[in-house]
């Protein structure tokens, strides 16, 4: 029997092009109940095409669209409830759009490789401030290596801030993040 070869994921900047396929999964009930409404978040997504605090993908699998994914730097937007974070600290935010691919262990892996990309960019730590109530978020979070750093208020109420810290990098007193 042939060795199983590991799904291949990709990052590709998102176009204007990708706003009909977002459409369609934030309309999806498993992004629509932790994401919200589809008229506004579209209206932010697209918003960050040209913005300088957030860089928006596309998820491939395979060469295949299957999801969003954005880092953002929470110290470049104003009034950013996580500006406490170590400077160069990124924020995440993503969802796998195809239902399908819910629940196969995609978002753990998905993750790892997006962290270790902004980690070879040099971030020292990486942040997720998903809802206390999507225990399947906050789990997927931990399989990929966060920690749960408390509870707080973000922008739109109440999340757990969770991160996780570059292994390579050290602040100039020679401690980790």
């Amino acid at each position: 029997m042939p060795p199983e070869v590991p799904p291949a994921y990709g990052f590709r900047p998102l176009t204007g092009k990708d706003m009909t396929l977002l459409a369609r999964w934030l309309a999806t009930p498993h992004v629509a109940a932790w994401w919200g409404d589809k008229a506004s978040q579209l209206e932010g997504i697209r918003a960050n095409i040209d913005s300088i605090s957030v860089e928006p993908f596309i998820i491939e699998l395979d060469g295949r669209p299957i999801g969003y994914i954005q880092s953002y730097d929470p110290h470049l937007e104003d009034e950013n409830p996580y500006q406490d974070q170590p400077t160069g600290t990124l924020g995440i935010d993503q969802f796998i759009g195809e239902p399908g691919l819910i629940g196969k262990g995609h978002g753990p892996r998905l993750i790892g490789e997006f962290i270790e990309m902004l980690f070879e960019e040099g971030a020292p730590r990486v942040i997720v401030d998903p809802d206390p109530a999507n225990r399947v978020a906050i789990r997927a979070y931990e399989k990929a290596g966060f920690r749960p750093l408390g509870r707080r208020q973000g922008e739109h109420g109440e999340v757990l801030l969770m991160a996780i810290d570059n292994d390579e990098i050290e602040d100039e007193m020679g401690e980790k993040p």
